[in-house]
């Protein structure tokens, strides 16, 4: 297991524009994202500002070459000390967008998640393991039926999560209609069993767990948020949510879902 992801909890919160400024040269197109989203995002809802709105905006587009999500996930995935040297440009960045993420309500719900592999011996029932990216899934099958995600047919891993932690990002997304469910990163998960189903598909029942301390260094503000909710409250959340509008015990890169990876 890797150590920790460090170095943006304490560095101050600043507007997206200025927070990109250090990956510009990594993410050639960001300028004109970022902008499009901050217009995008001049009356955001749940009381987010119209910059942390932005950012989970900027982090959701799609293009035809880089994308924020597709650099930014390939470096929290990676290996130290390459993790932590790569990751110095993006804390700005970061910093917003998961105290974005901070602001919006955790919910505990399941969601699913596909990738065009067999990762089943990879992920042995009772394995523990940590997603060090960030990971969208889906509340419906019926999305990753599309030949674009998981597909009907090949060699296939359809994932059944458990989690806690859930942000609904649709009221801040490039794709609102997509109905995305984003995993914080770094989230600390068990395998509960494995299932063959048919000749080419493995489903894999995982589970949120609470660590013992938190791979994902933060302010506290900000982790207090990200935290497993009362049981109490589970039921309601679930019924609720969204209404309103390692390989190497870390992780594969999976295909997206949705169109945010």
């Amino acid at each position: 297991m890797l150590l920790p992801i460090e170095g943006c909890g304490q560095i101050p919160l600043v507007p997206l524009k200025t927070a990109i400024e250090p990956v510009v040269s990594v993410v050639s197109k960001i300028k004109a994202y970022a902008w499009v989203a901050k217009f995008n995002c001049q009356n955001p809802q749940e009381g987010l500002t119209s910059d942390e709105s932005a950012a989970i905006m900027l982090y959701s587009m799609e293009s035809s070459g880089e994308t924020v999500y597709g650099i930014l996930n390939s470096i929290l995935r990676s290996e130290e000390p390459e993790r932590s040297n790569r990751l110095i440009p993006w804390h700005s960045y970061l910093k917003l967008f998961i105290t974005a993420l901070s602001r919006l309500p955790s919910h505990q719900l399941t969601v699913y998640r596909g990738v065009k592999l067999n990762l089943s011996e990879r992920y042995p029932k009772g394995k523990h393991f940590v997603w060090w990216a960030f990971s969208s899934c889906t509340k419906s099958l019926n999305v990753l039926e599309s030949s674009q995600f998981l597909g009907q047919t090949g060699t296939r891993t359809l994932f059944v999560i458990e989690c806690f932690t859930g942000k609904c990002i649709r009221n801040h997304s490039y794709f609102p209609t997509e109905d995305e469910v984003l995993l914080i990163a770094a989230r600390h998960f068990e395998v509960m069993s494995s299932l063959q189903q048919g000749s080419d598909l493995w489903i894999i029942h995982v589970k949120e767990i609470q660590p013992e301390f938190p791979h994902l260094v933060t302010d506290d503000s900000i982790s207090s948020n990200f935290e497993a909710l009362k049981n109490s409250d589970a039921k309601a959340s679930e019924a609720a949510i969204c209404k309103s509008s390692e390989i190497n015990d870390t992780e594969t890169n999976m295909n997206s879902p949705v169109n945010a990876s």
